[in-house]
């Protein structure tokens, strides 16, 4: 079935209704579909190099969106939406894990690595930021800063290196993202030391 919604989602990168395409699947990526937006977002940016900042606007936008889709059924419907979800993917398990180790700071972590390189699963971070409770408005940043980066930055290097950057960027970018993130951590406990 996955390798199926891979194939039909690829197909959309090809068509004319493209930019909605990006727009529907970036948004259900972030809450509920399985396959990462950059399925369209990448063969998009190949083909149409002039049009990667705008793609990277249109996927940002809509992950935003779908993240705060996410995190509103994490507050009022885990249990009508969520838990059948997981359970469907098999997330389940991965989801109470999660869970067990929330702290404001263990979600933003998440939610930044989540964004970059989507280590957790994007859906499984914003549905538990609503479980939890987590702060809306730094969520939204949060989401804006890993999402936009990551969209954004892709746009850059595929528009001006084309081809040759997506093998570099196949093999380096989860490094790349977690020094990111890294940086992101400490920056947030020395806003908190200093705060």
């Amino acid at each position: 079935m996955l390798r199926a919604l891979y194939d039909m989602t690829l197909r959309w990168s090809a068509s004319r209704h493209a930019d909605k395409a990006l727009a529907v699947v970036s948004f259900t990526e972030s809450s509920v579909f399985p396959i990462p937006a950059d399925v369209l977002f990448l063969p998009m940016c190949l083909a149409r190099p002039d049009r990667a900042m705008r793609y990277a606007l249109i996927a940002t936008v809509a992950s935003v969106l779908g993240g705060i889709f996410g995190w509103a059924i994490g507050v009022w419907a885990f249990d009508a939406l969520a838990r059948p979800l997981l359970e469907f993917y098999g997330k389940e398990a991965a989801f109470e894990a999660l869970r067990g180790e929330t702290g404001s700071l263990a979600i933003l972590v998440m939610l930044v690595t989540s964004g970059l390189t989507h280590i957790p699963p994007m859906k499984v971070v914003t549905i538990l930021s609503g479980v939890v409770a987590f702060d809306l408005k730094l969520f939204i940043l949060s989401a804006i800063v890993a999402r936009g980066g990551r969209f954004f930055l892709l746009a850059v290097l595929l528009r001006r290196y084309g081809l040759r950057i997506t093998a570099f960027l196949e093999t380096r970018l989860n490094w790349i993202a977690l020094g990111v993130t890294a940086l992101a951590v400490l920056a947030f406990i020395a806003f908190e030391v200093l705060r």
